[in-house]
């Protein structure tokens, strides 16, 4: 086997011009130490191991521990926005992902991926370059002046023995891989992003419209008890505290529209698109919450996981790592090269001009790194703690991934059971201020009573509708937390989906 710090000695041939046939004999006999070296080297070198995903540091639940939402379909996922039937919201997304800078960014990553890869591909291979020169001078002061003319092609190949170019092609392929499932996942997020802020904007409109309703209302018992005051029947406090309650509704009126135009805002800032027309398109579906589709969710955790392009990504920065691991160890090894030229050279001298094919085979270089001062060592060791964080960041993934999941499950089933409680409450302290409304006003209940009834009926409308709001978000972020629709087999996955329920070794 190849011993380390031996250095084989480098061979060399070139042919000008015909030679006699005992000359191309020791040119051809001059093949043969370096013809052996090379044998033995290639016979000596060992592949790197084939970089391999990981499986998960902690075992992944077989179940979910949360409820899972009934009905729906698995494959609904990808066309769920389709199912808001909100042509408004629809628009927003693709305006989003047209102007997003995340997503360009993503994109952009992507092409420096693939560049990258290419690059590592190409070095695998031999290159060709062309060369052309053209000189004039003279050899001795008797001679003639001369010129010299050439044009030929240059070809040199590193022979990948040791496997560090492969290697390096196999990582490239994982990060652009890798960079493919960033791209998908920012499109996830920007898409997530803007529908809720959508969603936040319709129930600030709901709200908004209550709140209109109620202003409308203390301003109506605030001139009715006014008048009262008027004639004797009411006193003058009372009147003062009708109309104190009629300004806070303004006031709270106000500030509930200011909140929605700071979500019109950044809706703007998010689309790119006029705010003027967009609030003109946001009038024909004032108020109104969509409403998405149920998602099915599969009994499986693992089944969920290769849903989530940033597990994909993870896991392809994983097998990017190993692949460093295996490059940063061929560093240390021997290096062989072997250059070539072919061409045409073109001799003038005195008048008289001679025309010749050149080539040349060599030299074979062999480049063994005998001293660098730690620095391989150094970088093989740095390529393993690389490829350790790699593995636990994959695993931390899995568990995030689990966890957004379980609390987006929570969320959904918190939201769904507030919400017929929240119903009866709104409808129950609406029709006990409608009672009271009309006592009052035939001089049966105090201003008191009435204001405390108010307060109470707008409080259980403020949690009705926060409540849809609830349960318009926790589908949102389950959308999200499943991958968004995000398709793994268009990506080639190299694990399998029953990999991520297995265990993931810490690398030693």
């Amino acid at each position: 086997m190849f011993q380390p710090h031996s250095v084989h000695p480098a061979a060399s041939f070139e042919v000008s011009w015909p030679r006699r046939p005992g000359e191309r004999r020791a040119r051809r006999a001059s093949l043969l130490p370096a013809a052996a070296a090379l044998m033995f080297m290639a016979g000596c070198a060992s592949l790197p191991p084939a970089s391999h995903s990981p499986a998960a540091t902690d075992s992944i639940a077989d179940r979910w521990h949360a409820p899972l939402p009934p009905g729906g379909q698995w494959e609904d996922l990808r066309r769920w926005w389709s199912t808001f039937d909100d042509p408004t919201l629809l628009s927003l997304i693709d305006a989003a992902q047209t102007v997003s800078p995340t997503i360009a960014q993503a994109g952009a990553a992507i092409a420096d991926a693939r560049a990258q890869w290419v690059a590592h591909g190409a070095a695998l291979q031999p290159s060709l370059d062309v060369n052309a020169r053209s000189g004039r001078g003279r050899v001795d002061l008797d001679d003639p002046t001369g010129t010299v003319s050439s044009i030929g092609l240059m070809a040199s190949w590193e022979l990948d023995l040791f496997g560090g170019n492969r290697a390096g092609q196999r990582g490239a392929q994982a990060r652009l891989t890798a960079s493919r499932a960033n791209w998908h996942a920012a499109r996830v997020a920007v898409a997530a992003e803007v529908a809720m802020s959508y969603s936040r904007l319709r129930a600030c409109e709901a709200l908004l419209l209550q709140v209109q309703q109620d202003e409308q209302s203390r301003a109506q018992t605030s001139r009715l008890t006014a008048l009262a005051a008027d004639a004797g029947l009411e006193s003058r406090v009372t009147a003062d505290l009708a109309s104190a309650s009629a300004a806070q509704g303004t006031t709270v009126r106000i500030q509930q529209q200011a909140r929605c135009d700071l979500w019109i805002k950044a809706l703007v800032a998010l689309s790119a698109r006029d705010e003027r027309d967009l609030r003109r398109a946001f009038v024909e579906r004032t108020a109104l919450l969509p409403g998405p589709a149920a998602i099915q969710i599969a009994a499986v955790p693992a089944q969920v996981l290769v849903q989530r392009p940033d597990i994909q990504a993870a896991e392809q920065e994983v097998v990017a790592a190993s692949a460093g691991v295996a490059q940063a160890d061929a560093q240390r090894l021997p290096r062989v090269s072997l250059t070539g030229s072919i061409g045409i050279q073109q001799l003038g001298m005195g008048g008289v001009r001679t025309d010749g094919r050149v080539w040349q085979i060599g030299p074979v270089a062999v480049t063994m790194p005998l001293f660098d001062g730690g620095r391989g060592r150094a970088n093989a060791e740095a390529a393993r703690v690389r490829h350790q964080a790699a593995t636990t960041i994959y695993a931390g993934t899995l568990r995030e991934a689990i966890q957004e999941v379980e609390g987006a499950l929570v969320e959904l089933q918190s939201a769904t059971e507030r919400r017929a409680a929240a119903q009866a409450a709104a409808d129950g302290f609406s029709r006990s201020f409608l009672a009271l409304q009309s006592r009052y006003q035939a001089g049966m209940a105090s201003l008191l009573e009435l204001e405390d009834a108010r307060r109470s009926k707008v409080s259980a409308q403020r949690d009705l509708i926060g409540t849809d709001e609830q349960q318009v978000l926790a589908w949102i972020t389950l959308y999200r937390a499943l991958g968004g629709g995000w398709d793994a087999d268009a990506m080639q996955r190299i694990s399998a989906v029953s990999r991520a329920s297995q265990q993931i070794k810490p690398v030693e």
